[in-house]
């Protein structure tokens, strides 16, 4: 079996036997679920195989292939009235021309014309005159093109199934941008893509019968409103929790596939650090792992026989470069912080807000939520925390600190001594090199802004984010043992077996007018570690060392090793 990395055909994976995660019985969800469904899921989570197939399984002229595409899968076994009962109309937005307002509309009107000519060409046996419709759909403005399907398929008697995929690609690319006038000028009453979908709405007058759409926020959406508010948005509903992602169940069975009895077990605690930890509904308890970060693992396990150097494909880590453009305004920068500080925020996720709305808080953490940046953690009495899922998230925003910490101070670090530093802490157990760096490089660089805001979490926030560009340990904050939790916890990473030495660090931060506390903060820490130690968690821990930081305001710090 092969594993069906960046492919997206779900007929080519179910006839060339490509591992296929079968997800076939939520379509009985979502035709219990309502006609006409908006539904949001982050980038390379699964959306766009899931339209496939839907499209395999609704399409009137694949009925010959039911029984060899889904005959062994949930749905093949208990097949719904409507299968194979509809004409599929598919519409995908994303690579349109962004550069330009004309540019978009050019392009925003060519797809609408392709998607079409598909359509009748797919459908010939159907419409015998598809040569003279093709011709008149060429010379028509969108909202008219709209107008001949909506005839032709009248005539015939048949109803039709609208498929979109990546809604929102352009409309998002332009927001990045920070280009609200341009933004607007596409949806407002009189703009291209609003004609369009009212146009859309109209053919459910007889002609659509259903319409399934999917993207990663739900702004523009919101924004049309008035002119398309004939949607049910379930992307949070429970039932639909895990359509899209891999269940805890559903890795095990792949690992199944792939590996022997004794690597399962090993590779599902790894994957369950770097991949998992995604939910959709605050009642769930299922946490998700990231299919595309998933398959990319195993790819690279079965291509070169090793853990991948790279925890995620370099193509996924260029779809969170939005990140980095969002936070280009300072109220944004200082959520970001806080996030990376606490690694959880309290907010609630806000199903529908408009572009004028992205830079208040509660708008920009449920942008962060909809592109798989945060999730939901729990929820309790009245409060929804959400937190980041995973360590390969967490290595994003650390990413995504320093560099803003390198435009605001232009910083220009050395990345050759920063790797020695931390090759001295894994391999040689020495902490003073990388404390000097990070002292000499950053700290004293720091503005008083900075400064008003320093404390022990700010600190901890600059070391583990320049401990992550090594990429050397497994990092986590706020680890909890029986005795308390770990400020930072240093673990070998799989892709560097040879690492001799693995931390605990208790860090504390006192103000130079508190340094007469010096002695308590040293005794109380250097208690805290020595029973952090003893937890069971650390018995196959050979060469665990444990350290204790004191900064006494920003210049001066001590380090005291058990």
């Amino acid at each position: 079996m092969k594993l069906p990395l960046n492919i997206s055909d779900f007929g080519l994976i179910r006839r060339e036997n490509y591992l296929y995660v079968d997800k076939t019985r939520y379509i009985e969800e979502l035709e219990e679920a309502g006609r006409y469904l908006f539904f949001i899921r982050p980038r390379r989570f699964g959306k766009s195989l899931f339209l496939s197939m839907l499209d395999h399984y609704y399409d009137i002229n694949r009925s010959t292939e039911f029984e060899e595409l889904f005959g062994d899968l949930y749905i093949g076994k208990k097949p719904t009235e409507t299968k194979n009962s509809y004409l599929i109309w598919k519409l995908n937005f994303s690579a349109l021309d962004t550069s330009t307002s004309d540019g978009l509309k050019e392009s925003f009107d060519e797809r609408i014309l392709d998607s079409l000519i598909l359509f009748f060409k797919h459908y010939q046996e159907i419409f015998p005159n598809k040569n003279d419709i093709i011709y008149e759909l060429k010379s028509a403005s969108s909202t008219r093109k709209l107008g001949i399907l909506f005839t032709e398929v009248a005539e015939i008697g048949y109803k039709v199934y609208v498929i979109i995929d990546e809604y929102d690609h352009f409309a998002n690319d332009i927001i990045a941008m920070g280009d609200g006038e341009f933004y607007r000028g596409i949806i407002r009453a009189s703009g291209f893509v609003r004609d369009f979908y009212e146009a859309l709405k109209i053919g459910t007058q007889g002609i659509i019968d259903r319409i399934f759409i999917t993207g990663i926020t739900p702004i523009m959406l919101d924004d049309m409103t008035s002119g398309f508010n004939i949607t049910s948005n379930i992307t949070m509903l429970e039932t639909v929790n895990e359509m899209l992602g891999f269940t805890h169940r559903e890795v095990e069975r792949i690992l199944d596939n792939f590996f022997e009895v004794g690597d399962r077990e090993k590779i599902l605690i790894e994957l369950k650090k770097y991949y998992n930890g995604y939910s959709f509904n605050k009642k769930v308890t299922e946490r998700l792992f990231n299919p595309n970060m998933v398959l990319y693992f195993f790819k690279e396990m079965q291509l070169t026989g090793e853990y991948p150097e790279k925890l995620i494909d370099d193509n996924v880590k260029m779809d969170y470069g939005r990140l980095n453009r969002l936070i280009s305004n300072k109220a944004n920068q200082h959520t970001l912080e806080a996030i990376i500080k606490e690694e959880k925020i309290v907010a609630n996720v806000v199903s529908k807000f408009s572009f004028d709305q992205m830079y208040d808080e509660e708008y920009f953490v449920s942008l962060l939520f909809y592109l798989g940046l945060l999730t939901i953690d729990k929820k309790i009495r009245t409060r929804l925390f959400l937190k980041i899922p995973n360590f390969v998230i967490k290595t994003i925003f650390w990413e995504t600190f320093d560099r803003k910490l390198r435009e605001r101070y232009q910083l220009k670090l050395s990345v050759n001594e920063l790797h020695e530093a931390i090759e001295m802490i894994a391999y040689d157990g020495e902490l003073e090199v990388y404390f000097e760096f990070i002292n000499n490089n950053i700290l004293q660089v720091l503005s008083n802004r900075d400064l008003i805001q320093f404390d022990e979490k700010y600190l901890k926030m600059i070391l583990v984010t320049y401990l992550s560009l090594a990429n050397v340990y497994k990092i986590s904050s706020e680890r909890e043992v029986e005795g308390g939790y770990i400020d930072i916890l240093l673990e070998k990473d799989i892709r560097y077996p040879d690492v001799k030495y693995e931390w605990l660090w208790e860090l504390k931060y006192l103000k130079k007018s508190e340094r007469n506390q010096l002695g308590r903060i040293k005794k109380e820490g250097l208690a805290q570690l020595k029973r952090y130690a003893e937890s069971d968690k650390f018995n196959d821990k050979e060469n665990l060392k444990k350290a204790l930081i004191i900064f006494i305001g920003k210049d001066e710090y001590e380090i005291l090793t058990l």
